[in-house]
């Protein structure tokens, strides 16, 4: 047990986190992530998770004990734009080349993005955090479209996601998987970031080039395990 004093604010130390980029859509056919794709124009991810609530139970008199509901995994996406890969998970339809119907079935779909670490030294090169989200499901969402003025702005859309969390061994299902740059093995967060966002042809020396896609979370940890572990 440590026995020096609590320093505040230390040098190196102020840490923060900002910025949203790097996102990749996965979408996913037969409940199999289909090769990812990027979606560019992304504003902002929140993420939203909800339940974990407490009810007491009481007995002789007394608080007996809590009982803690399960944890969801929600978030909300805002973007200037989407890929044509997501006009499914947003419940679209082909009619005919160039004509599109909606309220169509909704596919599920998988998420990973990127969010700069910084702090007082290094700023925004400090490091980074990838988030990997699975199960996504997107609900229908409010778009408005107002006159060109003086003052031109750009559309915006919004959906909000519910989340089917996915089994992990040893734990219990989760939606989302966090990854810190500064904390990890750098050649294998290189490794799965192949994996994430693909490799190519003229980048692996004439053989085949790599697909992107989402690992499940027993492949990252296997992947991630520092090695002797």
């Amino acid at each position: 047990m440590s026995k020096n004093k609590i320093v505040w604010d230390k040098t190196s130390e102020r840490f923060y986190e900002t910025g949203v980029k790097n996102v990749v859509l996965y979408t996913q056919t037969a409940g199999v992530y289909n090769d990812g794709c990027a979606w560019n124009g992304v504003t902002a991810i929140t993420e939203s998770p909800s339940g974990a609530e407490s009810t007491a139970l009481y007995a002789d008199d007394i608080k007996y004990l809590n009982l803690i509901s399960n944890e969801e995994f929600g978030a909300t996406i805002e973007a200037y734009t989407y890929p044509s890969e997501f006009e499914k998970c947003d419940g679209t339809a082909d009619l005919v080349t160039g004509v599109s119907i909606g309220q169509q079935k909704r596919e599920t779909f998988g998420l990973s993005y990127r969010t700069v670490l910084g702090n007082d030294t290094d700023g925004n090169d400090y490091g980074y955090k990838l988030h990997l989200i699975y199960g996504c499901k997107a609900s229908p969402s409010e778009r408005a479209y107002s006159t060109i003025s003086d003052s031109p702005e750009a559309n915006t859309f919004s959906w909000e996601l519910s989340t089917t969390p996915v089994s992990v061994n040893g734990f219990k299902p989760t939606s989302c998987i966090t990854i810190d740059s500064t904390k990890c093995d750098k050649t294998k967060l290189a490794a799965l970031e192949t994996i994430l966002y693909g490799k190519d042809p003229t980048q692996t020396n004439g053989s085949d080039g790599v697909a992107p896609r989402l690992p499940l979370p027993d492949e990252v940890k296997t992947l991630m395990t520092p090695d002797g572990e």
